[in-house]
């Protein structure tokens, strides 16, 4: 990895348990129509998923991560485990299966119209299991965070950090099966747009923040892509837009704006700040190709103002 990255081994420790991936990322014109050949350029390589890009963030602004999840034994297995470790992201507690092919995806890039199209394989072994959660590593943990893919994995890792007195952050993508039972056993709901109109139509974000409150985390929140976010805590609204880029690519700014969200965490500040940086380091990330290219490193955060003190 070219980015900065500093490393406090003894600093506070961030255990997330959910997706990894392999991303192929490529430019395209626009999309194409149905029966027509797209040529595309600008092929990125790069190591991707919710969770895993997260804690890539998490690591180059100096915290200790750990990854609980599973690849299958294939070469994109290898590729992915690799490039966690290279972040310098703790991987004993991947579950490799055997046979398995691991999740990958192919992301069409349309720079011209700042989106990007994703067709993605879910791992194909079997779900990381309720047994292989590391329970002991979660309860020294600074915060707990999961996307929910491994539905009964995640919530007994929610239910054992809950216990613990381990914050719980959610990262909601989608509204799959057990996904508001997660959020009864979360501290910080953060959804998609996507997650949001599931659940509420097209209603107000807030609408979705509401409900989920309901459900008990202290916030919820909903990222609303080039228009901010919208989130309700303590009876409080925080509403803004998003910061002002030339998005390039928009590939991972969800996993890093749960990542930035961690960070403040990790740093007790309060919410409105958490948010914000949330979205300023999210917004760096649209800037290049890819998840993982455009993460600010710590001394840019550092320049930018915000108030580092780990």
């Amino acid at each position: 990895m070219t980015a900065e990255r500093e490393v406090f081994p003894s600093g506070p420790m961030v255990l997330g348990l959910g997706q990894c991936s392999l991303d192929y990322l490529g430019r395209i014109h626009e999309y194409p129509v149905p029966d027509a050949k797209c040529e595309f350029s600008g092929l990125v390589i790069q190591g991707g998923g919710p969770v895993a890009t997260a804690l890539a963030a998490l690591s180059r602004w100096g915290l200790r991560c750990v990854f609980s999840g599973m690849i299958g034994d294939d070469a994109f297995g290898q590729t992915i485990e690799a490039s966690l470790r290279e972040e310098g992201i703790d991987t004993s507690e991947m579950v490799v299966r055997r046979n398995g092919a691991s999740q990958f995806a192919f992301i069409a890039v349309e720079p011209d119209a700042g989106r990007r199209t994703i067709f993605w394989q879910r791992p194909t072994g079997q779900p990381l299991q309720p047994e292989e959660v590391p329970l002991d590593k979660i309860r020294q943990a600074a915060v707990l965070h999961t996307d929910g893919l491994f539905i009964d994995a995640s919530l007994l890792a929610c239910r054992t950090a809950r216990q613990a007195g381990v914050p719980v952050v959610v990262d909601a993508g989608t509204l799959r099966d057990g996904m508001l039972e997660l959020a009864r056993s979360s501290d910080y709901f953060i959804a998609s747009e996507t997650f949001a109109r599931q659940l509420v139509g097209n209603r107000d974000p807030l609408d979705a923040c509401a409900l989920l409150l309901d459900q008990g985390p202290r916030l919820a929140a909903v990222t609303l892509g080039a228009a901010g976010y919208a989130a309700l805590c303590d009876g409080e609204v925080i509403r803004k837009p998003a910061y002002p880029v030339n998005a390039l690519d928009t590939t991972g700014c969800g996993d890093v704006f749960h990542a930035g969200f961690i960070f403040g965490l990790v740093q007790s500040w309060d919410y409105g700040l958490c948010l914000d940086f949330a979205a300023w380091a999210a917004a760096q990330v649209s800037l290049e190709m890819g998840g993982r290219r455009g993460i600010p490193s710590l001394s840019g955060i550092r320049r930018q103002g915000y108030p580092v003190s780990i």
